[in-house]
């Protein structure tokens, strides 16, 4: 698993985005309840503009792990790419809960915060 995963992110890493999602798919198929080989391959498919198959790897990593807020970040990201900011900002609220200190994600929501008051940002 180590190997797999480690591979992946080197080719992440280098932009090829197409070789760490073949090791993260082989991670997945090796280890499927390894909720980091889900999330490793939701970033990939995001770099690689694939939000559908993204969405649906990070739905695989909440429901291994309901508390992994890296993944909840990642999911806020993609909703505001979406035009979804009511979205973005419930989950973007809902990683705070469990970290407070996200520093990308408390300033995602004081955007949005301030965009759906209506204020210039």
């Amino acid at each position: 698993m180590d190997l797999l995963l480690q591979r992946g992110r080197d080719a992440l890493a280098e932009g090829e985005t197409q070789a760490a999602i073949d090791h993260f798919s082989a991670l997945i198929d090796h280890a499927p309840d390894f909720a980091e080989g889900w999330n490793a391959r939701a970033t990939a498919y995001f770099q690689a503009g694939q939000y559908g198959p993204s969405i649906e790897d990070i739905a695989h990593v909440l429901t291994l792990n309901p508390k992994h807020f890296g993944a909840m970040a990642g999911l806020g990201a993609m909703l505001e790419e979406l035009d979804r900011p009511e979205r973005a900002l419930e989950v973007y609220r809902a990683a705070l809960a469990i970290h407070p200190h996200l520093t990308g994600v408390l300033e995602a929501v004081e955007r949005l915060e301030t965009a759906s008051a209506g204020q210039e940002l």
